[in-house]
């Protein structure tokens, strides 16, 4: 089941000053923000310097809606007009395979359905009508 569809912002290094723009221009509630820096260390991955201080994901309440934005990795391809995505938030990780391979169908996988640190099912795609979607199974307790 679908618990929600966030609008996702992609900046390219800014992430931070775009946060507090956007925080207040919607007078938004700051939720949360984490940096590339915090994410666990993976040996066989060293996170350049330069991606340290870059935003990973922050989250904002927009009225009755959560915004999510994160920084481009150093080195990523930035397009302007591809910046902004829409995150799907699904209540299990079947849910998730069935969604992502609806989307896929036609499309373009560009992160296939993975466990990462945040999400046992993530994976992003982009549909046959070029929308970008990023689908993630939220973490079960």
């Amino acid at each position: 089941m679908i618990v929600a569809v966030n609008p996702y912002v992609v900046t390219n290094g800014n992430g931070k000053e775009a946060v507090e723009f956007y925080v207040d221009a919607f007078n938004a509630e700051l939720i949360s923000l984490q940096t590339f820096g915090e994410m666990p260390e993976d040996p066989n991955h060293p996170l350049p310097e330069e991606a340290k201080d870059r935003v990973m994901n922050a989250q904002f309440k927009v009225g009755d809606t959560v915004m999510m934005l994160s920084d481009n990795f150093p080195g990523m391809p930035y397009t302007i007009g591809n910046q902004v995505t829409i995150a799907i938030q699904i209540d299990s990780v079947d849910s998730s395979k069935q969604v992502f391979e609806k989307l896929s169908k036609e499309g373009k996988v560009t992160m296939p359905l993975q466990e990462t640190f945040w999400s046992p099912s993530y994976g992003q795609v982009t549909d046959k009508y070029g929308v970008e979607w990023q689908v993630s199974a939220i973490p079960q307790d």
